[in-house]
């Protein structure tokens, strides 16, 4: 059973997010197209294909068990622009769409109207700028598919270099943002690799081994990397705005999970304003392929209001009542407090302003690759050693990585260089002036964790090196507890900002269960654990008995 009690056998129409067939076909021809290069890539991917990804339709009816309905499938892209548009507060709005591959299309734009959309122009494979920054990810050691952030975080540590180097030799690119690329420089066509010995002689060296020491060369090269696509993505938004004419602006695809890239097509103010899908990636590809299906085949009503979008805030997943909890945690043994949420919000915001990281599961879970305040791990703002000490200590990742602020919606311009909505973590905006402050003498060539320690504004934990943030407003609407919790903070200390990152630790996924959370609290240094109306502290918790070091259990991203 679904969350609205809804079952198999009364469900009409299932929807998949790209055409296998179509998928399959891009696949043989690409490699026969580098045969014989191509066979050992060739025989471990077939396997999978042939035996179940090429039967996609049979595995659904599988395991919709009783279902009976048809089952359509729109194109990848198709998928990924209905998941842009239809959910956005627009009536009418240009799409971009740009990720690694779909079946043939890396990238499309159109326009949406009421309840159609139809695109309009696209990008084939293998020119992809979703690709050409996974093989900057994969050349500066970081996981393919995965760490494609990280070289976006990693950026304001380098200088772009390299960018004329890959405009002169590896990415022709024309205005209106469209491209080849000098596929010498690649291997993902035929290998099992992204990069070739072209790439590692033009950049100076083989790619850089996983967790080894990063140096200025790989922040440089994803400094350049960050820049060429900003530009790419720059000219694409000015040529779309041109060709259609409308002034605003719908973007899916893992490319537009960018926040830097998104951030500066708004403020150059080549849109009126944009909406990007919280779940860019393919995941969110499997909602819009619902969304097609509604309004496309089945001719579904679509009314917007030109203000606030049809997912509010994307609290779509499970949720636990404090009931459920509280058994959980007497099965478990695990002291806690039940608490009313008056008091509740006192004492957790007391811990933040001391110095504490606190666990917060409430509602729904978030739908989507970020945390939004129902599975998020929050501290003070504030605090200029907040930041290291949730990366080494709590996320156990990489010094480098940088922290998301939220902040009340009404007060999104104290401290931002920003006069929008953005509740979905997509945009990275400067730091207002007023709240930076310039580094000492002396910490310009620090790195890592000690450039971070180096307060740059007055909300330090969140202010990475450029003066930026990942900004995530919080709308009363969308979230009335965490905008609560918010703003009895500011009650306190004037200031409606704190951090917020991801319930997990490294490798892991979000947390979903009371019982997700409570073990990652415990594997951590966090000091509160928020469930529901429960407060838990740390040490008062008996120590988890664990058989196996569940570092283990999870693969690095």
């Amino acid at each position: 059973m679904t969350a609205g009690g809804i079952s198999p056998r009364e469900l009409t129409h299932a929807a998949f997010y790209d055409k296998p067939f179509l998928k399959f076909e891009r696949l043989l021809e690409t490699y026969l197209s580098y045969a014989p290069a191509g066979l050992p890539s060739f025989l471990r991917s077939m396997p999978l294909w042939l035996k179940e990804k090429l039967w996609m339709g049979d595995r659904i009816k599988k395991d919709l068990k009783g279902y009976t309905g048809s089952i359509l499938f729109p194109e990848h892209h198709q998928s990924h622009s209905a998941s842009a548009f239809f959910p956005s507060p627009f009536e009418e709005a240009a799409i971009i769409t740009m990720d690694g591959v779909g079946e043939w299309a890396t990238a499309s734009w159109g326009t949406g109207y009421g309840n159609r959309i139809q695109l309009l122009s696209e990008l084939h494979f293998p020119h992809s700028l979703g690709l050409l920054y996974t093989a900057f990810t994969y050349y500066t050691g970081f996981k393919v598919n995965s760490g494609e952030y990280k070289i976006m975080g990693l950026a304001p540590y380098g200088e772009p270099r390299f960018v004329q180097t890959i405009l002169d030799h590896v990415m022709d690119l024309k205005e209106d943002g469209s491209f080849r690329l000098d596929m010498k420089y690649f291997n993902y066509c035929q290998g099992l690799t992204m990069t070739s010995r072209h790439f590692h002689s033009l950049f100076g060296g083989l790619p850089r081994k996983p967790e080894s020491e990063l140096t200025q060369r790989d922040m440089d090269l994803a400094a350049s990397v960050q820049a060429v696509a900003e530009e790419v993505v720059l000219r694409i938004a000015k040529h779309v705005r041109k060709e259609t004419g409308l002034r605003h602006l719908c973007l899916a695809g893992g490319v537009a999970l960018n926040c830097v890239a998104n951030g500066k097509v708004l403020r150059e103010g080549i849109f009126d304003d944009i909406w990007i899908q919280p779940a860019a990636g393919d995941a969110g590809g499997a909602l819009g392929a619902a969304l097609f299906t509604w309004h496309h085949v089945l001719d579904g009503a679509r009314v917007v209001d030109g203000k606030r979008d049809l997912q509010q805030g994307s609290y779509l997943g499970p949720s636990w009542t404090d009931n459920e909890i509280e058994q959980w945690l007497k099965a478990h043994g695990s002291p806690y407090v039940l608490m009313e949420e008056e008091k509740l919000l006192d004492e957790v915001s007391d811990a933040i302003m001391n110095g504490k990281v606190v666990g917060w599961f409430a509602g729904r879970m978030e739908f989507g690759p970020r945390a939004l305040g129902n599975r998020s791990i929050i501290g003070d703002a504030r605090n200029t050693t907040m930041q290291s000490t949730m990366n080494l200590k709590i996320k156990h990742r990489e010094s480098f990585r940088p922290f998301a602020p939220s902040v009340l919606r009404e007060n999104v311009s104290d401290f931002f260089e920003l006069d929008c909505s953005s509740p979905y973590m997509l945009l990275v905006a400067p730091v207002r002036g007023d709240r930076c402050l310039a580094p000492p003498d002396g910490t310009e060539t620090l790195f890592g964790i000690d450039q971070l320690n180096v307060p740059r504004s007055d909300v330090p934990a969140i202010t990475h090196v450029d003066y930026s943030a990942r900004v995530q407003t919080v709308d009363r609407k969308d979230n009335p507890r965490y905008h609560r919790l918010i703003s009895r903070f500011r009650e306190k200390t004037g200031y409606g900002v704190i951090i917020n990152t991801s319930f997990n630790v490294r490798g892991e996924p979000i947390v979903c269960s009371p019982s997700d959370a409570y073990i990652c609290f415990m594997r951590t240094e966090m000091d509160v654990l928020v469930l529901g109306n429960c407060l838990l502290l740390k040490e008062e918790q008996p120590e988890l008995q664990e058989k196996a070091d569940w570092r283990n259990i999870y693969e690095l991203d």
